[in-house]
């Protein structure tokens, strides 16, 4: 299945659309206290906030088997007090076998089913939009992020302030959280009551996921479904008038050192960047950034000096491009901030009303990224070798089941030219009588450029070229069906150096129909979800006279039957036939690349958080060679997590993460013609929930052999990365980096190696 349609029905399964209780019981009511009388953030649910505050335990179980009973003991309750400065919530959870309680430390982000954890959905504008989320496990490891209700995805750059403790008690545990109102966003007036959602993980009662309202899964989104909070009035009025401002200053010191055939370079350099995010009232929020650091050394994929051109595979981090995201609500190829590689500084402003919202922002780049325009078959890329502005205005409407929206786009790369980009959105949300859900949803847009590139690469001023993009999606959603048809078409001359547009002069068609058929029984092993699918897909190209591109030439053809079902052990299956034709270049011809894909991933025992496995075998596509050959393309992903119990380690754990990928056409002469493998070990230690080690090994190989047909001229790249990583946290914005990177190019004979100290501080 692709992982992305997997994945997306999983989180559906997951976080899908609640319907309102059929209990006319209250929801979640806060209760507003004085700063005095503020609980210590200890986990203990003793002060007397929590005696006198309201108990909700109305919880349901919606995964696996959802709506059945929940098993017996699993009791959770809630509470909420609010001050001027903050909500803090109070949950207890019960569990019948507490010794059976998964929770071990991880990084920020890691938070997932397999580990007992408490989740906190919030929507303070109210109007079922966005949410803000945090997941606790048990040892204080935090996931959070924006869940956007437009396309239903969760979005875990975001990182927010909160502070959090939990006490193990010999019947389950207590938690408290501390989430500062500075931190949330809302209209200044005329907003809905703020909604609240409150999860609870207990993996070892067969993956049982606990909500406070009754889910389906039928449903789009269940961000509009949120329970409103009461007792929030006061407080709103209060807080919407102050201030806030943050400081982020951080200090990157960075020594390097490469060698190649002939040469050797060493150097240093020191860089102090700054962040300022002030909120004079509810409604406005502005920011600026001045040289942030590129390296974001908390993420897991390998960075070295000089790889700031890869910043379009990485996932974005820096605070700047987060702090609206949910307003911007685009899809991708409108605005993607990895297009902007290094900033050296960067302004932006943000208002939100209870109907409007907009945003806008303009930043200078520096050198050294990469710049990508499309082709049919081929994504061309250019060396950014200059510095450009890149700026982006975005507005929208919202009202129940409705939205619309507007903005402009421009890369300004100076005397050479421009890129400018003009859009329109729209999305509309129904539902009959019946409990069908339909969702239509587009986007327009049309570009005009002037700036170009010569033969060599080098930037140049081109006469104006325009083109146009239309895109649009309809969704239909019932207890049994779900069925999704979207169209896309990219002019040839289409350019948006500020969004991610790998192809350009094509139409595409592509269509699924599901059937769900709920639970089932395959022999003697029980299904939870079981479904069956097809997916249709067509894309073809325009025509394009200037690059002599013929129009009507099928580039990709698709046709694909499958099933997918969810079995114990928090285990998802999948098994598709790919009848599949593909072209490699303008005039090739259509090749027959039928594929057999499947994958499976699951969680057997406590001490293994993943096991996913991918794989697509049979007719294989050599581009280069225009040729097919038997191949295939296999992923292996393993997640293992060990508490280390010694009396010098107590309280340590060990998290260890390894990738496989391998793809593979086969030649004549008994060897792959062509073959791309890399594995990557990822093996953290961690002291504590704020402070950890961490070792990285990678290595990559890709070669072209004789292939015994085309004679192509063989060829082999080898890439090897080290790194080590200690990372101290105080709280969110606080921290202390301290690495050391090896990378190396062994057939070129080149090596790079660099020490990086990092000193983040939040004022």
């Amino acid at each position: 299945m692709n992982q992305r349609r997997f994945s997306l029905f999983f989180s559906v399964l997951l976080v899908a659309g609640a319907a309102h209780a059929s209990s006319e019981r209250d929801g979640l009511r806060a209760l507003r206290i004085d700063a005095a009388d503020a609980p210590a953030i200890d986990g203990v649910l003793d002060e007397g906030a929590w005696q006198r505050a309201p108990l909700y335990d109305d919880f349901h179980k919606h995964q696996p088997r959802d709506g059945q009973p929940a098993a017996g003991g699993l009791r959770t309750s809630v509470q909420l007090v609010v001050d001027d400065g903050a909500l803090v919530f109070g949950i207890r959870a019960w569990d019948p076998a507490p010794e059976r309680r998964r929770g071990l430390l991880a990084r920020r982000d890691k938070v997932a089913m397999e580990q007992d954890f408490i989740g906190i959905w919030i929507d303070p504008a109210g109007h079922g939009r966005s949410a803000q989320f945090v997941r606790i496990n048990t040892l204080g490891v935090v996931s959070d992020g924006i869940h956007r209700a437009d396309d239903d995805t969760s979005d875990l750059g975001p990182d927010f302030p909160v502070e959090t403790a939990v006490k193990i008690l010999p019947d389950g545990y207590s938690m408290e959280v501390r989430w500062p109102l500075s931190n949330l966003r809302f209209p200044y007036a005329d907003g809905r009551n703020w909604r609240v959602m409150v999860e609870r993980s207990v993996p070892h009662a067969d993956g049982a996921l606990l909500v406070t309202a009754p889910f389906r899964i039928d449903a789009l989104s269940h961000l509009s479904f949120l329970q409103e909070i009461a007792g929030m009035d006061a407080t709103v009025e209060t807080v919407r008038d102050r201030r806030f401002v943050e400081l982020r200053p951080e200090l990157t010191v960075r020594g390097a050192r490469a060698t190649s055939p002939g040469q050797r370079l060493r150097g240093s350099q020191a860089e102090l960047g700054l962040e300022i995010n002030a909120r004079p009232r509810a409604d406005w929020v502005f920011n600026a950034t001045i040289n942030p650091d590129f390296s974001q050394v908390e993420i897991d994929e390998p960075l070295s000096q000089g790889a700031s051109n890869v910043a379009l595979s990485l996932p974005e981090k820096r605070g700047f491009f987060l702090e609206s995201a949910d307003v911007l609500g685009l899809p991708l190829p409108a605005f993607y901030s990895r297009t902007i590689n290094d900033p050296e500084y960067g302004l932006r402003a943000t208002w939100r009303g209870a109907h409007i919202d907009a945003t806008a922002m303009s930043l200078r780049d520096e050198p050294s990224g990469l710049v990508l325009r499309g082709r049919p078959y081929e994504t061309l890329e250019y060396a950014q070798t200059r510095r450009t502005v890149a700026s982006m205005a975005r507005a929208r409407w919202h009202q129940e089941g409705l939205l619309l929206g507007a903005f402009a786009s421009q890369r300004d790369y100076h005397r050479f030219g421009t890129n400018d980009v003009l859009g329109v959105d729209a999305q509309w949300r129904g539902a009959t009588d019946g409990g069908v859900q339909h969702q239509l949803s587009g986007v327009a847009m049309a570009s005009r450029t002037t700036a170009g590139f010569a033969e060599d690469g080098v930037p140049a001023r081109v006469g104006g070229e325009s083109g146009g993009y239309l895109w649009g999606k309809y969704l239909h959603k019932s207890a049994r069906w779900w069925h999704e048809a979207e169209v896309e078409a990219i002019a040839p001359g289409f350019v948006n150096d500020n969004g991610f547009v790998p192809q350009a002069g094509i139409a595409r068609l592509t269509g699924s129909m599901n059937r769900i058929l709920g639970p089932q029984a395959l022999g003697s092993l029980e299904l939870y979800e079981f479904e069956t699918y097809l997916i249709v897909h067509e894309m073809r190209t325009l025509a394009d006279s200037a690059n002599r591109q013929r129009g009507g030439e099928t580039v990709e053809r698709k046709l694909r039957p499958g099933v997918w079902m969810a079995a114990p052990l928090q285990t998802g299956v999948w098994v598709e036939l790919g009848f599949d034709r593909q072209r490699a270049g303008p005039g090739g011809r259509l090749h027959d690349t039928r594929v057999v894909n499947f994958g499976v991933e699951t969680t057997p025992a406590p001490w293994i958080s993943k096991i996913a496995f991918e794989a697509a075998l049979g007719r294989q596509l050599d581009v280069d060679a225009d040729r097919v050959g038997p191949g295939g393309n296999v992923i292996l992903d393993l997640g293992l997590r060990f508490p280390l119990g010694s009396p010098y380690t107590r309280g340590w754990s060990l998290e260890l993460d390894h990738h496989v990928n391998r793809a593979w056409v086969q030649g004549t002469l008994g060897q792959p013609a062509f073959s791309d493998t890399a594995w990557r070990w990822l093996a953290m230690l961690h002291f504590s929930s704020r402070d950890s080690l961490r070792l990285l090994a990678q290595n990559t190989w890709a070669a072209r052999r004789d292939d015994g047909v085309t004679q192509l001229e063989a060829w082999n790249d080898r890439q090897i990365h080290r790194s080590l990583l200690y990372r101290y946290q105080w709280r969110v914005g606080r921290t202390v980096s301290f690495g050391v990177v090896d990378d190396k190019l062994p057939l070129a004979d080149e090596r790079s190696r660099s020490l990086t100290f990092k000193l983040q501080w939040e004022v």
